[in-house]
């Protein structure tokens, strides 16, 4: 893996998040092609196939994704009631799930213990977004983190103060399947939850939310114990452990402001442009096939 290489999807994110800055910068106005490609230092063929490897859309039409108005825009378009995401997740002609994803769950007095007599194999890959940190036990991917400004050994610290007695090792071929599945969608990803009860049932919340769409940190409350715990759903959100495949960029405050990312805004900004381009272009081509089962399954021992 070499961040530098322009073949690799980290470096097509390190170009994609700076035109996401320059494209939200204060004052910002809308960018030709061209305009865009020079303040990126390359020719405006190369940003052009750079973007269509990267998201499968022009840089013009994906500007409309980027904009700060897309979030309320999806708040007023795309929203999901989780009462009904499970139906939407099923529904083949939309293709709103491209993975199918099991999980279980820590019980609570194996997440009291801190990760104690746990072992967790780790290692760093490229992603759409970023050189990321994944984590696994033998029961699935029980992490996903990005690396940020200052670098991995801040992403690595930050998730190994989850679990802070539990043992690491250095062995990128444990996470690799579920990273697989992850971003390239092959395979089935397994997931091991490992949070306190009320945080997996949030994140289980998460799950249910459709790509290229999103719910809201209230809505979720109101799923998962009343429509008053709205902050605590938020610093669950935040503590997600397993960015992007517990999809917590999809969740936005309820008057479709982005609210905080744990992995910034900017990737933020980014993973929900990308899904709702990306939906957009396939959806007539997957709508006019008759059936194709995609969706989300679920497999907990969440003590309720």
């Amino acid at each position: 893996m070499d961040d530098h290489d322009e073949q690799s999807p980290s470096y097509h994110y390190r170009v994609m998040e700076r035109a996401i800055a320059l494209i939200d910068a204060p004052g910002g106005r809308a960018r030709t092609l061209d305009d865009l490609a020079r303040d990126m230092g390359m020719s405006a063929a190369y940003f052009q196939r750079l973007f269509s490897q990267w998201v499968g859309v022009s840089p013009k039409r994906y500007q409309q994704y980027l904009t700060l108005g897309h979030a309320r825009a999806l708040m007023a378009e795309r929203f999901t009631t989780l009462d009904a995401a499970q139906e939407l997740g099923l529904s083949g002609s939309a293709r709103l799930h491209d993975l199918f994803v099991r999980w279980e769950a820590m019980s609570p007095g194996e997440y009291a213990r801190k990760g104690a007599g746990l072992t967790i194999r780790y290692g760093w890959f490229d992603s759409p977004f970023g050189q990321a940190l994944a984590m696994a036990t033998p029961k699935g991917l029980c992490g996903l983190a990005f690396a940020g400004p200052d670098g991995r050994d801040q992403t690595f610290d930050d998730m190994v103060r989850r679990w802070p007695l539990a043992e690491y090792i250095h062995d990128p071929d444990a996470p690799a399947p579920h990273v697989a599945a992850a971003f390239g969608h092959r395979g089935e990803g397994r997931l091991h939850l490992m949070g306190t009860p009320f945080q997996i049932k949030v994140w289980e919340a998460l799950l249910h939310i459709p790509p290229g769409h999103v719910s809201s940190y209230g809505e979720i409350a109101r799923r998962v114990c009343s429509d008053k715990a709205a902050r605590a759903v938020g610093s669950a959100v935040g503590r997600n452990p397993i960015g992007f495949v517990i999809p917590c960029h999809r969740c936005l405050q309820g008057n479709g402001a982005l609210g905080g990312y744990h992995w910034g805004l900017a990737r933020k900004r980014a993973m929900l442009g990308r899904e709702s381009a990306q939906l957009d272009a396939t959806a007539p081509a997957i709508a006019s096939k008759e059936h194709i089962s995609v969706g989300l399954g679920t497999k907990s021992d969440v003590m309720r």
